[in-house]
């Protein structure tokens, strides 16, 4: 682990990059042996990943992008950022809701849909994680706080491997083609946790700007993603997970940061 805290940002984000990809990846081989999954479970994982997620946004990101200077007063600057964190999102998903008529005439248009929606959301994900390494450059309880944020955002990713695999096989895709497509939606990740720890590493000033886009894009994934599709099963399964996530990382991350 000494050798772990021991590295640069860039390259401890493209170690734990391959971890979350590695989750993703996990979760979409449960296609070669089931064609059904557990519901409860799935809603339980995916409240818990959420929890974290909105736990990870504002100890993790928001509440170190407070304390650095820059031009404009620091809370301006952490709005801005996380206005344009949460309007990329939307956008994204405005430019996708679209896109629904044309992908709609294809037999597996809802499914292309989900399957543009994880990648697309998994960038800033990504990003997230590496302005985290980033920041936390050099202090061991930061390091690990950024770590916790990969772990739950990987925790995440297991069960978007499986809501992308098993849709594509329902229809009629093969069990090999469909893994393969899922598992691509999570190696968008690796490219953008490295790309994130780099930039805010060596641009001098972008680190309050990244840390609170990151908080804003990872808040409007949960609430675009992550809870409207926890909470169709069970509100009281999902609320135990989120309510637990959330609680686990603001322990993690207030008794180590």
């Amino acid at each position: 682990m000494q050798w772990f805290f021991a590295q640069n940002a860039a390259i401890q984000s493209l170690l734990i990059s391959f971890f979350m990809y590695a989750m993703t990846t996990l979760g979409a081989a449960f296609v070669f042996f089931s064609k059904k999954l557990n519901e409860h479970i799935l809603t339980i994982l995916t409240g818990a990943a959420a929890g974290i997620m909105i736990a990870a946004s504002f100890f993790s990101l928001l509440l170190p992008a407070i304390g650095y200077p820059g031009v404009l007063p620091s809370y301006l600057t952490v709005t801005l950022g996380f206005l344009l964190g949460g309007a990329f999102i939307v956008c994204s998903d405005f430019a996708l809701s679209r896109s629904r008529k044309l992908l709609g005439r294809v037999k597996d248009g809802k499914s292309a849909l989900l399957y543009l929606a994880v990648t697309l959301h998994n960038i800033p994900e990504g990003m997230a994680v590496g302005v985290a390494f980033a920041q936390g450059a050099g202090a061991e309880g930061a390091v690990l706080s950024a770590l916790f944020l990969a772990v739950g955002i990987a925790v995440q990713n297991f069960p978007e491997g499986l809501c992308v695999a098993f849709p594509l096989r329902s229809h009629g895709m093969s069990p090999l083609k469909s893994f393969l497509f899922s598992q691509g939606s999570g190696l968008v990740e690796i490219p953008a946790c490295v790309l994130g720890a780099v930039a805010a590493t060596f641009i001098a000033g972008l680190m309050p700007w990244a840390l609170s886009f990151s908080a804003g894009a990872m808040i409007a994934v949960v609430c675009s993603e992550l809870i409207p599709e926890c909470f169709e099963d069970s509100k009281i399964l999902a609320s135990t997970g989120v309510i637990a996530g959330f609680c686990l990382m603001m322990i993690l991350d207030v008794a180590l940061g």
